[in-house]
């Protein structure tokens, strides 16, 4: 090959137009994750990931094949990382190389780098032509890089881990923004500039005056503001882990985002990230955000991300890696299990937004929620990422974990952000707890109850919840008053329904609510974490005691009443998820009618502790013992799959995981409230499912009609397989995003017990 003669990264864009040139992409992509890796320290490391990454394109063999499949958009198929891995290897970023290595199939064991290595030149072709361009392409490559290696990443195998996930992150992130802009015919990438946090911060404590001045008074303003007040004055303190353990109706929400933002001001941090366990808060929150921060005509500052859509399925190609979401935004609203499947993750599209946690506010809603299973990588995680990468983190519940009862965290040092929390919460105790577990009640008895406290109100706003743990017992309480003829004022609550569906259902509640109309609500747990509701009773079936906490929130909220009632109860015909027996034998354990009350802080302790015990989390073949031990080896393939079993596959169940069994991904267009949005919705899953390459924006779209289902659903019933059709992929299974084509009830969602004769033609 001629010394002169022009390399290419990639063919022309969809829509016509130029060759990509290869140094142009290699500078491109290295100056773009430079830009990435500075906040943490990573910069010099990050610009040589990103100069060597695609160094392999350079052989004969390579370009040659890039011209014959050009006009057909077919893959080159012929291995371009290995040689980039081998010379960053061999010049002193040691394992650190292995980002190149991964930079499109995913970050693999480290200690299995040289085997793989090996096999992907035998896949490579006359990779000498390559090497020997080396000189021209990148004439100022040094002969050793192992000083841009930060000293603490080689000092404590743990930095060093966490070091090669953002370095990796920023690579993959530029590379996809650098390539993406080619094919979108873009002259630069798309990448958002520095935010001004002073100004976000001004303009949110305009706002929320300003909301606050239109809201019906409540007795518990005055502590909602002494609240926010110590939030704020908390947080002019230096980056750190801090904690908000307010009560339930304290204002959590506005309390944690004016402290991350003032925080972020202060002192010069990128982003603010908030993450939730349920979706049902996700949209909530994100609409309180907006409201505060977006302008109209303006590009968006607050990015709400939950997709449950898997972009590294083979199935997407190379869209998918283009299109992952890479939280380009000042302000982030995502869930648990995106913030931490993707920081522990190991695939380009989950990981390519991970380098944007470095210097952020991380704000942990309903802390509390963290898995068990998975609470020793996390928080040695946050640690990390607080010591190390520049971030700091706000844990945040009304019933805070006793993480540092763990060894985890048992040195780490913490600041509460309110400096009286006995004394808020005993201002604060709104409700009088009564127990009904022996004799056990049946759920329709509690449906009776409830109907009956509302049908004759004594003294009280006629409005009672009932919180239980399934979906099958939320029907089961919903088609109780569904057959008592309580329908003009029965609503039901579950991820059966799409969260347009739970929205619109949450807004009239509300407003019933506010005017004192009768109110029957059932709901699943994903009621009780942060949902702004106010009844004046509550039921809520036999669950771990944070859970029983949280639903006592929603009772007497806004301290109206002289008391709110929370009826706890065992229910005889009742279910619950798998995890929840050990939890609740801890429970009952601590609370219960002639022991103490959920809401007592001592006692709370001792049950998150007990818990941990229970649970061996320290034990050393706990899964999330063994997952440190994979992360001390630079083993990402061990963390994020599983170890492999002696039969060669890998042991998914020991895997980092937030929720145990991955869903499926049901579009609900039915979920719409109108004629108009149901055809909207059902235009963009077209839209979706015929383009060559689906719009990001499309799919964002999507979301508020998008439910999760449980894998098991579609496989223990062929009927139902059949009534979900792919959008993205030809398959349904976990990870697919698919349509639902099924009946779909007005008042509780999807019906997954179908009639027979709803199947024959």
């Amino acid at each position: 090959m001629s010394g002169e003669r022009l390399l290419w990264a990639h063919s022309p864009g969809r829509n016509g137009g130029r060759w990509h040139r290869l140094e142009d992409h290699l500078r491109g992509t290295a100056e773009l994750a430079s830009r990435f890796a500075a906040p943490f320290g990573g910069g010099e490391v990050a610009y040589w990931l990103g100069a060597l990454h695609d160094i392999g394109k350079a052989s004969c063999a390579w370009q040659d094949k890039l011209t014959k499949v050009a006009d057909s958009g077919e893959r080159v198929g012929i291995d371009h990382k290995s040689l980039g891995t081998r010379i960053a290897h061999e010049r002193g970023l040691g394992g650190y190389a292995g980002a190149i290595f991964g930079h499109h199939g995913g970050l693999i064991d480290t200690s299995s780098l040289g085997q793989s290595l090996k096999q992907g030149f035998s896949r490579a072709k006359d990779v000498a032509s390559a090497e020997a361009e080396l000189p021209r392409l990148l004439p100022d490559l040094p002969a050793n890089l192992r000083h841009t290696i930060p000293e603490p990443w080689l000092q404590d195998r743990l930095v060093g881990e966490m070091a090669l996930r953002l370095s990796y992150s920023a690579l993959v992130d530029a590379d996809g923004l650098d390539t993406g802009a080619h094919f979108d015919g873009l002259a630069a990438p798309r990448v958002r500039a520095d935010t001004d946090f002073d100004h976000l911060y001004q303009r949110f404590e305009q706002r929320r005056a300003a909301m606050l001045a239109e809201r019906k008074p409540s007795p518990v303003d005055g502590l909602r503001e002494y609240v926010y007040d110590q939030c704020l004055s908390f947080a002019d303190q230096p980056p750190g882990i801090y904690r908000l353990p307010a009560p339930t109706g304290a204002g959590k929400t506005l309390c944690a985002a004016g402290f991350a933002l003032r925080h972020a001001a202060r002192h010069q941090m990128r982003r603010v990230i908030v993450a939730v366990p349920f979706l049902t808060i996700t949209g909530q929150n994100a609409a309180v955000y907006r409201g505060m921060l977006d302008e109209p005509g303006a590009e968006p500052v607050v990015l709400e991300h939950h997709s449950q859509v898997n972009f590294d399925d083979g199935a997407a190609g190379r869209w998918g890696r283009l299109a992952a979401e890479n939280w380009d935004a000042p302000f982030i609203v995502t869930t648990f299990v995106r913030l931490f499947e993707s920081l522990f993750g190991r695939r380009p599209s989950a990981m390519r937004r991970v380098h944007r946690l470095a210097g952020s506010v991380i704000v942990l809603d309903e802390v509390q929620a963290l898995p068990h299973d998975m609470l020793v990588p996390i928080l040695d995680g946050l640690r990390l990422l607080v010591q190390h990468f520049g971030a700091t983190v706000l844990l945040s519940s009304a019933t805070q974990p006793e993480f540092w009862s763990l060894p985890t965290l048992q040195d780490v040092e913490y600041v509460d952000v309110l400096s009286d929390v006995p004394a808020v919460a005993s201002q604060l105790k709104r409700v009088r707890y009564e127990w009904q577990l022996d004799p056990a009640p049946t759920l329709a008895d509690i449906a009776d109850q409830a109907a009956d406290a509302v049908d004759t109100p004594a003294g009280h706003p006629p409005a009672a919840m009932v919180v239980v743990n399934t979906t099958a017992n939320a029907q089961a309480v919903f088609d109780t008053w569904r057959d008592n003829g309580d329908l003009d004022h029965a609503w039901h609550l579950s991820t059966r329904m799409c969260p347009a569906h739970r929205q619109r259902v949450l807004e009239t509640v509300r407003d019933r609510l506010t005017k004192d109309e009768p109110v029957l609500l059932v709901s699943t747990q994903l009621i009780e974490a942060g949902v702004d509701v106010d009844f004046a009773i509550v039921y809520r079936a036999m669950a771990p005691a944070d859970s029983l906490l949280q639903a006592a929130g929603r009772a007497n909220r806004e301290g109206r009443l002289d008391h709110g009632r929370v009826v706890i109860f065992a229910p005889a015909d009742g279910s619950a998820p798998p995890t929840y027996p050990r939890l609740v034998d801890s429970a009952a354990t601590h609370f219960g009618p002639d022991k103490a009350d959920p809401d007592d802080p001592d006692a709370l302790a001792a049950y998150y502790r007990s818990v941990y015990s229970t649970l061996n989390l320290n034990a050393c073949d706990h899964v999330g013992q063994e997952i440190q031990r994979a992360r001390v080896d630079w083993a990402y393939q061990t963390v994020a799959d599983g170890p492999l079993t002696d039969s060669g596959h890998r042991e998914h169940k020991r895997a980092f995981r937030i929720i145990s069994d991955d869903g499926i991904s049901v579009v609900t267009p039915q979920g719409a409230g109108t004629p108009t949005e149901r055809a909207e919705v059902e235009d963009l899953i077209h839209r979706v499912r015929t383009a060559a390459v689906p719009d990001l924006r499309d799919l964002r779209r999507l979301q508020p009609y998008t439910t999760t289902v449980h894998p098991s659903v579609p496989q223990r019933d062929r009927g139902i397989r059949a009534l979900m059709l792919p959008i993205l992929g030809t398959e349904v299974r976990v990870g697919a995003l698919v349509e639902w084509r099924g009946d779909y009830d007005p008042h509780t969602g999807m019906i997954f017990d179908p009639k027979l004769e709803d199947f024959i033609l």
